[in-house]
């Protein structure tokens, strides 16, 4: 039986067991989207993970959907993510920069040139988004042309050859939780008339597009993409039969050869082995709420190749000899998971053989 401490080949790298680090936004990058001054520390913190995910990173401006988020559209952004990749690398570990095109999941108030977000239709989510201001409703985006979606593949491109540049090992692309990529799989937020909207195979263009883009750029072995089928965040709404979707989806992304899959799973148990039958390659899957007790649980039944932590990771920097040695979590402080600086960040104790020797009296 395979477990989650068995190693494990995942494109280019040899990891030493299948745990991973999930996207998780921290809202911390400069306002011009160079990742902060504390980024490279914090990642590095949390490289005994093997494999770490970094938060979404817009390929570009129109792509930020929150403040402070990280980019890596510039060369500023290249020389910070180049001290993270380092930092990680040091410690041992390996970095994919998760690729994030927000879409309509965005406000002008959060981004330096204060624009009207861009989507696959003009259709505003209905949901509110955190601003500099509050909690504000997301506006009525503006649909992107057909050149401007060969611009926006090309974004993706670059964005991905700029990773590389900066040192990451790879990408994810991020293809889930109601941003821009998603937004063209779901009826709700898609309803264009073109070769983007309607059918399945027209739906998924605009995803697989981005895929193969990527991958001829940097190479499949270095792509990944993460998938949320059925998943209502961001105002996304897919249908009774978003399982066609997906599988029709997965079976073309398959065709990619790509690093691996990423599902952040919500529960369709059906779904899920049909896309483990689809999808030969390396398989991430993320259970919603998932206890840390479960961690390895999909992994053991063959339903997945590795397992990614979100919470867990970012408060526990020591998570995988938390997990190996049976010791209780931190329990992360919600307060302080987005902006502000050490605090909830980098500052999250480590076990010590005091902590362990006081629990065992």
């Amino acid at each position: 039986m395979t477990t989650i401490w068995d190693p494990v080949r995942v494109g280019r790298m040899t990891l030493k067991h299948r745990l991973a680090m999930s996207p998780l936004t921290r809202s911390r990058a400069l306002a011009d989207g160079t990742p902060g001054p504390l980024a490279a520390e914090y990642y590095a913190q949390r490289a005994s993970l093997g494999l770490l995910i970094t938060e979404g990173t817009q390929p570009s401006e129109d792509g930020q959907g929150f403040p402070n988020s990280p980019g890596i559209h510039t060369e500023a952004h290249v020389a910070g993510w180049r001290k993270v990749a380092e930092a990680v690398h040091a410690k041992g570990g390996h970095l994919f920069i998760q690729l994030m095109h927000a879409g309509r999941t965005s406000h002008p108030a959060n981004t330096p040139h204060g624009r009207q977000a861009v989507a696959p239709s003009a259709i505003a989510p209905n949901v509110e988004l955190y601003t500099p201001s509050g909690m504000l409703p997301v506006p009525v985006p503006r649909a992107l042309t057909q050149v401007e979606l060969l611009a926006t593949v090309s974004d993706f491109r670059r964005a991905a050859a700029m990773a590389v540049e900066a040192g990451a090992d790879g990408v994810e692309i991020h293809g889930a939780n109601g941003y821009l990529i998603q937004q063209f799989l779901a009826p709700n937020a898609n309803t264009r008339m073109d070769n983007y909207g309607g059918s399945i195979p027209n739906r998924i263009r605009f995803a697989m597009e981005v895929a193969a883009a990527v991958s001829a750029e940097i190479g499949a072995d270095r792509t990944a993409i993460r998938l949320s089928p059925g998943s209502r965040l961001g105002g996304i709404d897919e249908g009774e039969h978003y399982g066609d979707v997906y599988r029709h989806l997965v079976g073309e992304l398959a065709k990619l050869d790509l690093a691996y899959l990423h599902l952040a799973h919500g529960g369709d148990e059906s779904l899920l082995k049909d896309i483990r039958a689809i999808w030969r390659g390396i398989l991430l899957v993320n259970r919603i709420n998932r206890p840390i007790d479960a961690v390895g649980k999909d992994i053991e039944a063959g339903l997945a190749d590795m397992a990614p932590i979100g919470r867990w990771a970012l408060a526990n920097p020591d998570a995988v000899d938390r997990l190996r040695a049976g010791e209780p979590m931190n329990e992360a402080d919600q307060g302080t998971f987005y902006g502000g600086g050490a605090e909830g960040y980098t500052d999250y104790p480590r076990l010590t053989t005091s902590n362990v020797a006081a629990r065992v009296a």
